[in-house]
């Protein structure tokens, strides 16, 4: 009965994700999680058979009852002693049925919720395993709908094949036997024949129906993808005056939705007018050859009555059977596709054995680094440069020189295409990127917080954080004042992305929180280039004190910026150029001095 998330979950094997995966490959992929709770799956599954078993006999009592006030009228032991003893025996199988069937989801409700949390845990993890080139191709509307559909989808799978269909169908087959036995065969190939070409009939229909019920998703996810869009690009639609293109954008999704959706409820009334027409005709003949026997004297009246209470018992869990079927192929097609994601290849991923990393003094070191995002398009050609123990070291360059890139090969949200990377002379590709992230803190030009208090995102660079400790970050960072001066002090929502608060104190609560963290080597990347020069001139002085005694990597476009570094690095068209102190660099009257002459005048450098 186990199952927390935390311990170990089952691994997926990844498959071609181009390769049609067929109903048992995806349950195939659902038995990991559902064997740790086998013992409860046991346990659910005797009380569901009792549950059937007590079912079945209702109408085996309900016709000794009613042969039973067969007696002559006034007779006192047929009125006193079997009626009573039939209608209490009637009530108490009819009770336990309900009682049975409630213990079975009371016993397996932690199975079925656990399984699903168990697989929505590990989605979520892998997400974030994943390389930033998943999450800037990602629409996040159409993911996080394939998620939830794939979540409810684990409910659906779990209660319903397991608890439901095999049940029923030992409820069909005790009954045919049952009618078989106690009359004639001609009752059972009725009941028989009906059932088959009832599930003959519906998995037909169904299959041929999967299509609009995949096609209905696509539309849905791509409808909520552009409204997701939309909302989050707020600003840009008010600024084009493009309200009403929007609009259209998302009616049009909506209305390919719209279509889908009729598409697949007019063939669910196709379905079940069939469905009901196979159960009508069956019901209609056993009933016929029922009241047959009753007149011609071979069946009692209790016999009758049995016969139709079996059959109405079978009509309810056969239009179930139709009915879970459907709801199985849908809940197959939204689990493959949340599957799906779990198949995902991690483009960067540890190593086999990595260990952690070990930083003594933080020297960071770019050996002949080659990186491309695109095989047609290199990026960095034969990058090489150090940044010593507790000094700073500045690249520049135009925009699209590959200064950005370099920070993000260091966090190994990508992996270099040849070269290498290493701290302290450990390769960053041989250690847990758990422990490399762990060591590096970033402010980066465009600060996107959470929408949540100011409390929770300074503390997010050290989760657990105590106020004192994240208002000591505050203050160091300079913003601690602002803070106190709000109504709401620590506890102000900062909106969507920290839209509620101004660039310089979005960067100043990006300070605050890589002061929290703490970690031996700083990335700065354009931290102070969106701002005006009032606040450009403050938060750099803060980002140098910050920075005083750990290893500093700062990239930067304008060059004043930068002067006090320890050395600057040149990059041009993803190339080293020059590299040197600022007045060495100056001397030189290459690249560096003309940017710096461009910049002084004014001018752009690019």
């Amino acid at each position: 009965m186990r199952g927390h998330p935390s311990a170990a979950l089952p691994v997926v094997p990844a498959t071609d994700p181009k390769a049609p995966r067929s109903d048992w490959a995806t349950l195939n992929k659902l038995l990991p999680y559902l064997w740790q709770y086998r013992f409860r799956v046991g346990i659910a599954l005797l009380f569901m058979f009792a549950a059937k078993g007590a079912n079945v006999g209702v109408p085996l009592l309900l016709k000794q009852l009613v042969d039973a006030l067969a007696f002559k009228p006034g007779d006192p032991v047929s009125l006193l002693v079997v009626p009573i003893g039939l209608l209490v025996a009637y009530g108490l199988l009819r009770l336990s049925t309900t009682v049975f069937t409630e213990l079975r989801e009371l016993i397996f409700a932690k199975a079925t919720e656990g399984t699903a949390r168990s697989i929505s845990l590990q989605v979520f993890r892998h997400l974030h395993a994943l390389s930033l080139r998943f999450h800037l191709e990602r629409q996040t509307g159409g993911m996080t709908r394939d998620i939830e559909r794939g979540t409810r989808a684990v409910h659906s799978l779990i209660s319903y094949s397991l608890y439901s269909i095999l049940p029923t169908l030992i409820e069909v087959t005790l009954v045919i036997g049952i009618l078989a036995y106690k009359f004639d065969v001609g009752f059972a190939w009725i009941t028989g024949i009906a059932v088959l070409l009832y599930a003959v009939f519906t998995v037909s229909v169904t299959e041929w129906r999967t299509k609009f019920r995949i096609q209905m998703n696509e539309f849905d996810s791509r409808a909520n993808s552009k409204a997701i869009d939309a909302l989050l690009n707020y600003e840009t639609v008010k600024y084009f005056n493009n309200e009403d293109f929007e609009t259209r954008r998302y009616d049009e999704s909506l209305e390919q939705l719209r279509r889908a959706s009729l598409k697949s409820k007019s063939t669910l009334s196709l379905l079940n007018t069939g469905q009901q027409l196979i159960i009508v005709t069956a019901l209609v003949a056993i009933l016929w050859r029922a009241t047959q026997g009753v007149v011609a004297g071979t069946l009692t009246i209790g016999d009758l009555v049995m016969v139709n209470a079996f059959m109405i018992q079978l009509y309810i869990p056969l239009g179930f059977l139709g009915t879970l079927y459907r709801e199985i192929k849908q809940a197959l097609t939204d689990l493959d596709k949340m599957f799906g994601l779990l198949e995902k290849n991690r483009e960067v991923d540890d190593a086999p054995g990595a260990t952690e990393l070990q930083v003594h003094s933080g020297v960071v070191r770019f050996d002949d680094v080659n990186f491309a995002y695109e095989s047609s398009r290199p990026i960095l050609h034969g990058v090489s440069f150090q940044i010593p123990a507790g000094k700073t070291v500045a690249v520049v360059g135009p925009s699209g020189a590959g200064k950005s890139t370099l920070a993000r090969l260091l966090f190994r949200f990508y992996d270099a295409t040849s070269g290498q990377i290493s701290i302290d002379g450990q390769n960053i590709r041989g250690v847990t990127q758990s422990s490399l992230r762990q060591a590096i803190g970033i402010v980066p030009q465009d600060t996107v917080l959470f929408n949540d208090t100011v409390q929770y995102n300074i503390a997010y660079g050290r989760p657990g954080a105590t106020l004192e400790d994240v208002q000591g970050a505050a203050r160091a960072a300079h913003i601690h004042d602002f803070i106190t001066s709000t109504p709401k002090g620590y506890d102000t929502m900062v909106g969507e992305r920290g839209l509620k608060l101004s660039g310089g104190e979005k960067q100043r609560v990006a300070i605050a929180r890589t002061l929290l963290k703490n970690p031996p080597v700083l990335i700065f990347d354009e931290a102070t280039s969106a701002l005006d020069s009032a606040n450009e001139r403050a938060i750099q002085a803060e980002l140098r004190a910050v920075s005083k005694g750990k290893t500093a990597l700062v990239i930067a476009h304008r060059l004043s910026t930068v002067v006090d570094a320890h050395e600057i690095v040149v990059l041009q068209a993803g190339r080293v150029v020059e590299r040197g102190p600022h007045t060495a660099l100056l001397a030189l009257n290459g690249t560096y001095a003309q940017m710096w002459r461009l910049q002084q005048s004014g001018q752009d450098t690019d």
